[in-house]
């Protein structure tokens, strides 16, 4: 039985480790917070920032998994360095193979759907420093001192996706109510959004097929859908009165953004809302075999989010 170590709680850390734990595998998950343990996963506390601290707790493992997700945008040059140093650190003390949550930050703005041989060209901070982590980590295997791969992934969709974690999210209990729904960027882009338990089977694959090492891979994705055509479906399968999309104009998001760090990095990626921004995962399918939840499916199950009287 392989152990496994998930770095990180959050939606994707927690069904991972789930995931895992069902197939049978040994789980411990590290947090800052910690939590509680239970027959088939057990918890500890501790922070990733601290190299020392996270290469004791991980201690023995096979497989440690980055599922940590620094919340605060404009927070990622402080937050993140040290978490990734402190991670390839346990991966290569501990000799388990790192299996890093990515994202498409790397590609910038894209000429058309993003592969995992797309240029990694992105010019803004937040993808700047994705491109850095997973350098770093690709020297560091080059060097012999860790194996390692990455999942990417869109925007998260999912019951378990908190409303500050998501641009759609967001919107359901509005969509419940009635109101008119503002978004950011072209409602009416087509848009990518990664089923959180597909992120997880993603995941816990390059975790245990050894041909997912070295290399990136993208989360299976079922066809995009623009935001007015997602939000109009999560609408439809609440009872909800028709939604009512309107994007929010970018002028209005820029003076935001003069006093409002996170609104400022989010204007400095507005390319990921203002044209189509398509993942494409056809190696994921045809190398380790996983596909995306349908659409239909992955809105009855994200419409179970939004409480009866929101």
């Amino acid at each position: 039985m392989a152990r496994h170590v998930v770095v990180g709680k959050g939606p994707v850390g927690s069904a991972t480790a789930q995931l895992l734990a069902e197939r049978g595998h040994e789980v411990l998950v590290l947090s800052r917070s910690g939590g509680r343990s239970t027959d088939a996963v057990e918890h500890r506390a501790v922070d990733a920032a601290d190299a020392g601290a996270l290469t004791a707790a991980v201690g023995r493992a096979d497989v440690i998994y980055n599922a940590v997700n620094p919340p605060a945008y404009d927070r990622w040059t402080q937050d993140w360095p040290p978490i990734a140093a402190a991670l390839l650190q346990a991966a290569e003390r501990s000799g388990a193979l790192l299996v890093v949550m990515g994202n498409l930050y790397v590609y910038g703005r894209p000429s058309g759907p993003m592969t995992p041989r797309s240029p990694l060209a992105a010019t803004d901070v937040k993808g700047r420093i994705r491109i850095r982590m997973w350098e770093e980590a690709l020297a560091a295997r080059e060097a012999g001192r860790v194996r390692v791969t990455e999942a990417r992934a869109s925007d998260f969709v999912g019951p378990t996706v908190p409303a500050g974690q998501s641009h759609l999210m967001r919107q359901l209990a509005t969509l419940r109510r009635g109101p008119r729904a503002w978004v950011i960027g072209d409602p009416d882009a087509p848009h990518s959004w990664s089923y959180v338990p597909d992120v997880a089977a993603t995941l816990a694959a390059l975790g245990t097929d050894p041909r997912a090492e070295g290399r990136a891979w993208h989360v299976p994705t079922t066809p995009p859908r623009s935001q007015r055509q997602a939000l109009t479906d999560l609408a439809a399968a609440m009872g909800a009165p028709p939604a009512r999309v309107s994007g929010v104009p970018w002028p209005v998001l820029r003076a935001v953004g003069a006093t409002n760090g996170q609104m400022r990095e989010i204007v400095a990626i507005r390319h990921q809302w203002d044209q189509p921004f398509v993942i494409e995962a056809t190696e994921t399918t045809e190398v380790l075999g996983l596909t995306a939840t349908p659409w239909d499916d992955v809105v009855r199950a994200t419409v179970q989010a939004v409480p009866a009287g929101a």
